[in-house]
């Protein structure tokens, strides 16, 4: 017999008999009904479920018995996609949610977590590169694939995470699985083949739990006849409120200058004495057309930043076809057509796909640079864009301005359900238009959950009185906001968030008060300093009583619980300033409808971040602290009432300001 939703979660149910301490839910008790119906009767669903309500096993429950129901009926497979955002909630859910599940459900299932191909080492290629290594590697790049070489000896999984170290690209990228590089079952390494044994896990698997890009990168393919996912009933994306911009970014085309470098250096390296694909062939043409395509390549990419730099900007929008002439595109392809000739006189069937995976690459950089170049994807922005100081690269991009069309067309139409689930979706109290305009989902059944925790007691909402305004008089509001965080750390009680929507502040806050903190002896860690976010956070978490200083990547995702987090202070609303290309298309667009950019975009998009941002204060029902906004919009602006009433019930102060 295949349990009831009610069998796992009431009191005295399948996870209550297993956990000690458990507490039936009322509103995880919801989810998993809602989510239950939304399969059974193959519709969408829309949950905003607040922390605390555990809404993962709110969705994966229905998503077990379902699948179990299916198989037991002999309806066939049922096959559900579980993807998140972060690689943190992945590993929960594979390592402890669904393995308890396994253990408490009297029901069979498979889950299985899904890496990208190239996350894995392929065996045939590793013993290619042993052959030939001094044409491939130097020094270190010699000494690290001694080190990969060794591990595939022993690892069960054969991916980078069961890797004790992080490889150089250049050397990961010579052994690694490959589509376009691959024997199939023609391969002798076939029958131990980590890629594929991992691939007949997932076909074989009831769950399968992905992230977000490796789904978009899915409905990409399929768009082509490909997939790397098999087909799928029922599709669930928890951390759904970043969907539109992982969906964006993987709808479009990034190219960089480096792209070429690399490929140019994988086929012919002239340093020292010579290294690359070419050099192994002895294929003397080829090596003459890859020196002739490094020129023709610096020569466009020096043409499109001279464009560039004419704007003064790092990140420039291009409205039209740039009149730069290509030469680079026919080229790559002649290159590509030499390539293919002479792997079709080999007689080595390993040799020969290798350089046909090369001059796949090869027509890939072509076509995607004319496609920029000429502007062909329709409806879609494009721009440039400069990173990094001592090597700076350059980026072509372009990103379908209104990712909801293709989300509707591929996704909602195509998939029989589509469980959509988040802490922040809504935008005042329940209120999904946003979210679901800008995702396409014209049609879905909704619901809004509140979170099991006290807010009433557990948060103070700090709202200071008298802060100047930050449009009016930035560099006045920013020295008030300087007074404050001094204010309020000293009345603080454990260690302290404070949010930025610019690095710029940042810095200059955090130079202004360096002294103040040393005087203090307290710890300020910084965004930016050069040590990554985890490392910041493990930082934060063992000092008890630091003060971190972030912006954009703080704002979600974080996960503080105890007394190392008792503060957080927001300097401003979250507002995005539309003078990235993207967010200046999409606010065109909506301007262009007759719309109003400001009331329909940007203030939606800023509550559901500042609501993100907010929740970083309280992860269990022991939390207690205060949330300080400094932004006096939020209380003198007629819109300002849309963010507070986004917010959870909360005891609400007005301090006054010092100012």
């Amino acid at each position: 017999m295949i349990p009831s939703v009610d069998d796992v979660f009431q009191e005295q149910g399948l996870i209550g008999r297993r956990l000690k301490q458990y507490e039936s839910r009322p509103q995880q008790l919801d989810m998993a009904y809602a989510v239950r119906d939304a399969i059974e009767s193959e519709e969408h669903l829309v949950v905003e479920a607040g922390t605390g309500v555990g809404k993962s096993f709110g969705y994966l429950v229905p998503c077990i018995l379902a699948a179990a129901k299916a198989s037991e009926q002999k309806e066939g497979r049922k096959r559900i996609v579980v993807s998140t955002h972060t690689i943190s909630l992945q590993e929960q859910l594979i390592r402890r949610d669904i393995p308890f599940l396994n253990a408490v459900l009297p029901v069979e299932f498979s889950a299985v977590l899904v890496k990208g191909r190239g996350n894995y080492i392929s065996l045939r290629r590793m013993q290619m590169a042993a052959e030939r290594g001094k044409t491939l590697f130097e020094d270190e790049e010699s000494r690290q694939f001694a080190r990969i070489r060794e591990w595939s000896r022993t690892t069960n999984d054969g991916s980078l995470a069961d890797l004790d170290f992080f490889p150089m690209a250049t050397v990961w990228d010579e052994v690694r699985s490959e589509h376009g590089n691959c024997l199939g079952k023609k391969c002798p390494t076939y029958s131990d083949c980590f890629y594929y044994q991992a691939r007949r896990r997932v076909w074989n698997a009831d769950l399968l739990v992905v992230n977000h890009a490796l789904f978009f990168s899915d409905l990409a393919l399929r768009r082509e006849g490909a997939s790397v996912l098999p087909d799928y009933d029922v599709a669930v994306f928890d951390e759904a409120h970043t969907l539109e911009d992982v969906a964006a970014s993987h709808l479009g085309v990034s190219l960089s200058d480096g792209q070429f470098t690399y490929l140019f250096n994988k086929l012919y390296n002239d340093h020292g004495a010579g290294r690359g694909l070419f050099v192994q062939h002895n294929l003397r043409e080829g090596q003459h057309m890859v020196a002739r395509l490094r020129v023709l390549t610096d020569i466009l990419f020096d043409d499109l930043n001279q464009w560039r730099e004419r704007h003064s900007s790092p990140t420039v929008r291009v409205r039209r076809e740039l009149e730069i002439e290509n030469p680079v595109s026919p080229d790559l392809r002649d290159l590509s057509h030499l390539v293919r000739t002479y792997a079709a006189e080999l007689e080595d069937e390993a040799q020969k796909i290798e350089l046909r995976s090369a001059a796949d690459r090869l027509d890939f950089l072509s076509s995607s640079l004319v496609s920029w170049l000429k502007q062909r994807h329709g409806d879609s922005v494009y721009w440039m864009e400069t990173t990094g100081k001592t090597r700076p690269i350059t980026k072509l991009m372009s990103s379908p301005i209104d990712v909801g069309t293709t989300l509707r067309d591929e996704m909602f139409n195509e998939i029989p359900t589509v469980i959509m689930t988040s802490a922040t979706l809504a935008v005042g109290q329940e209120d999904f238009s946003f979210f679901r305009d800008r995702v396409g989902l014209t049609k879905a059944n909704e619901l809004k959950l509140g979170s099991p925790f006290d807010y009433r007691s557990q948060v103070q909402l700090i709202l200071p009185d008298n802060m100047p305004d930050p449009g009016a008089n930035p560099a006045q509001f920013e020295l008030a906001v300087i007074e404050q965080i001094q204010e309020q750390l000293a009345e603080a009680d454990g260690g302290a968030f404070v949010l930025f929507t610019s690095y710029r502040m940042l810095q200059n806050c955090a130079r202004q008060l360096q002294g103040w903190f040393s005087r203090r002896n307290q710890m300020l860690l910084c965004q930016g300093s050069g040590l990554q976010r985890s490392a910041l956070l493990e930082r934060f978490r063992k000092d008890g009583s630091a003060v971190l200083f972030g912006t954009e990547t703080f704002w979600q995702g974080i996960d503080v619980p105890g007394d190392a987090l008792k503060t957080v202070i927001i300097t401003k609303l979250p507002f995005s300033v539309p003078d990235h290309p993207l967010l200046e298309a999409r606010v065109e667009r909506i301007r262009e409808r007759g719309g109003n950019p400001f009331v329909e975009y940007q203030v939606p998009e800023a509550a559901i971040k500042l609501r993100q941002g907010f929740g970083r204060l309280i992860r269990t029902a022991q939390d207690t602290g205060r949330v300080i906004i400094l932004d006096p919009r939020v209380r003198t602006k007629a819109y300002g009432r849309i963010f507070l009433d986004s917010l959870p019930d909360c005891q609400r102060v007005i301090s006054r300001s010092s100012q």
